[in-house]
């Protein structure tokens, strides 16, 4: 026993704490923090607003795919940049639902190189479910309606990626 060799435990350096000032000029304080949270408190009125706007953009990028009979990538992408952006506005503000759902709906998209009718089907249904979220001021993940929302379309998305 006494032949085997001891553990030595290693603590990395905190070079994070070196970088980050706790005083003086350029030091975060709790009033700055503060008046931080209430601007984006004040904004939060306003998401509902931008979020109708955005679907709205969304929708006409799903109008324009549809339209689309052979090269669908631009209106593909247009539908992954406006789903992405809704999705990191969503958190921001109180709508985790939405920031999953426009997650979802990126990583959907992102995974096809065209779009048939199923795959457009299921893209619209999350556009869909996204406009339900804005309506019903769903904040936070949903509750009860949120699960079973995901879960659906979690389950039409695994079956025409399958296809």
């Amino acid at each position: 026993m006494d032949d085997e060799p001891k553990a030595e435990v290693i603590t990395p350096p905190n070079n994070l704490k070196k970088k980050v000032k706790t005083g003086g000029p350029g030091a975060v304080d709790l009033d700055t923090l503060k008046r931080a949270e209430a601007v984006i408190t004040d904004m939060t009125d306003n998401y509902v607003e931008w979020a109708v706007k955005d679907l709205a953009k969304i929708h006409q990028a799903l109008e324009n795919l549809k339209a689309e009979k052979k090269d669908r990538k631009d209106a593909l992408s247009q539908i992954f940049q406006l789903s992405h952006d809704m999705k990191g506005q969503g958190g921001s503000f109180g709508y985790t639902l939405m920031t999953i759902l426009g997650g979802n709906l990126c990583d959907f998209v992102d995974k096809l190189e065209n779009a048939g009718s199923a795959e457009i089907e299921v893209i619209q249904l999350h556009i869909n479910a996204m406009g339900l979220v804005i309506a019903k001021e769903m904040k936070g993940d949903g509750g009860e309606t949120g699960a079973q929302l995901l879960k659906g379309l979690g389950l039409v998305a695994a079956k025409v990626s399958k296809d």
